[in-house]
């Protein structure tokens, strides 16, 4: 057939290599690959085939995966129409998957393209093809899967022996003959961290010490010239450090500890203790003790679902709200819970109070005695979408265990407040902005009084103020004594804030009716 008549097929070739030893060679495993496709291709040429001039090598990436960039840019070319046919040196160099050779192959049937591997002999276009490609590929799956569980059995067993396998040389050694060496340079330097970590008491401030005196992690070369190190010590860094077995002389693997082959630089009691200081530090952080001012009742609180509420706190335009809200998890029957923090502990306040506790108790602002006397008190608070009940530690002093105190959560303009909290006076919520608006009311009014014949218009004028705003202030100033009482005391019921008492239009003149009006009982 004349060469003019032949379809040019354009064939690319993929390689592909597991690991990068050996690729720094001059003639490597890729090289050979290349050079029996191109080969094969050019038996071919008779067929019409042509070689592409890209290069689509993949060194050192398994085919366990399609995480390979050059097998991406294969693909994409193949879909752009620029590549008939895939030339593999044998299948298991294009993957050892059967899932991604199932992608693959839907990829080349819907452009058209097929692949062919150049020993072994394969037409991807029949189903008897892809049977026997099934079938090999399953093998390849097969070996794959069993080299890997072989490779992690020989490292479980080598750390078991106390050998070092590999990876990031930590701190404090060298790596000669495959064994970690003590560099005592570095070991001192590890070993000041552990001290002062012990003396500071906080990673983050150790963190922040070392910057300023310019200390720096070691610097490495690897074996293939890479270079690392030099860097400042970050938290998480100084967290491996004080976590490593490695400096008690142990190899840790899958939670085990097994007496390394190599000196340890640092003492037992010298690593235990610091580690029981960074549990102790973590589970401070986590229950909201670690704050400058820690929450009355962190780590005390539990919602319905046996959560614990953590203590947390939000901040926006320079306000801050604190609150509780309930963890993550599992087969939870109910949604994430938040609680208003100063409700609440208004709450156990209160039942302290209600059972002749110390003033200290009272006394919300001294966060350091009430909490002591909380702790020593209150066992926990649950809290329901109804209710929150106190359970104490002691029920010989208050003569009951628990207590079940009625209170629903809704929305109070943009917090979240407890709808009835219970009837006594150590649960506060003064409104400022709310006394503000009644303050202005009566200034509105008392303006009025005083306005000698101007019109509402003109006295709203000079007060800076629309006349609907100044309208709306003169009905405010109205109001019934006990409830302005109210406000100005803080309590006003949960739902009436500043937007609600601008917008009540219909404001009754009676003033029972007002009360009725604004949710007064």
């Amino acid at each position: 057939m004349p060469e003019t008549d032949l379809k040019i097929l354009r064939c690319a070739i993929y390689t592909r290599k597991s690991t990068e030893e050996g690729l720094d060679q001059e003639f490597n495993s890729l090289d050979a690959q290349r050079a029996a496709c191109a080969a094969y291709i050019e038996s071919q040429r008779h067929e019409g085939w042509s070689l592409v001039p890209d290069y689509f090598d993949d060194g050192g990436f398994s085919g366990g995966n399609m995480n390979r960039p050059s097998l991406k840019l294969l693909l994409e070319d193949v879909k752009a129409d620029k590549v008939d046919v895939i030339v593999v040196y044998k299948v298991d160099r294009l993957t050892r998957n059967l899932s991604d050779f199932a992608r693959i192959v839907d990829v080349l049937d819907g452009n058209n393209a097929s692949f062919v591997s150049v020993t072994q002999a394969f037409n991807t276009t029949t189903s008897m093809g892809r049977l026997t490609l099934n079938v090999l590929l399953s093998f390849a799956q097969f070996e794959r899967e069993v080299t890997g569980e072989r490779i992690r059995d020989k490292i479980a067993a080598s750390k078991a022996r106390g050998m070092w396998m590999g990876g990031n040389v930590p701190m404090g050694y060298d790596i000669c003959d495959r064994k970690l060496i003590v560099n005592l340079e570095q070991a001192k330097k590890v070993r000041a961290i552990f001290e002062r970590y012990l003396s500071i008491g906080s990673v983050i401030a150790l963190a922040q010490n070392l910057e300023i005196e310019g200390a720096r992690s070691p610097r490495r070369v690897s074996r293939t010239g890479k270079e690392s190190g030099g860097a400042v010590f970050r938290p998480g860094a100084l967290y491996s450090i004080l976590k490593n077995r490695i400096y008690l002389g142990e190899v840790s693997h899958k939670g085990k500890a097994y007496q390394g082959q190599h000196d340890a630089i640092i003492d037992r009691q010298l690593f235990e203790t610091a580690n029981e200081l960074l549990a102790r530090n973590r589970a401070n952080t986590i229950l909201g003790l670690n704050a400058a001012h820690p929450s009355l009742l962190a780590g005390l609180v539990w919602d319905s679902d046996g959560r614990r509420m953590l203590a947390d706190h939000a901040a926006k335009r320079g306000k801050r709200y604190r609150y509780y809200a309930s963890q993550k998890g599992k087969r939870c029957r109910n949604k994430i819970l938040r609680v208003p923090a100063g409700d609440l502990e208004a709450m156990v306040l209160a039942q302290l109070r209600q059972r002749r506790m110390s003033e200290g108790v009272i006394n919300q602002h001294a966060k350091t005695s009430s909490r002591e006397t909380v702790l020593a008190q209150i066992d926990k608070a649950i809290i329901t979408a109804e209710s929150v009940e106190i359970r104490f530690k002691d029920a010989d002093v208050f003569g009951v265990k628990a207590i079940k105190i009625p209170a629903q959560l809704a929305r109070r303009g943009k917090e979240t407040k407890f709808v009835e909290p219970p009837n006594n006076s150590a649960i506060v919520s003064r409104d400022p902005s709310l006394i503000k608006l009644v303050v202005k009311a009566h200034r509105a009014r008392s303006a009025l009084e005083h306005a000698d014949g101007l019109s509402i218009a003109e006295i709203a004028s000079v007060q800076s103020l629309s006349s609907d705003y100044f309208r709306v202030l003169l009905r405010i100033s109205y109001l019934a004594p006990d409830i302005v009482g109210a406000i100005l005391d803080g309590r006003q019921p949960v739902q009436l804030n500043r937007q609600r008492l601008a917008r009540a239009t219909n404001l009754p003149v009676d003033w029972q009716e007002q009360r009725k009006a604004l949710g007064f009982s």
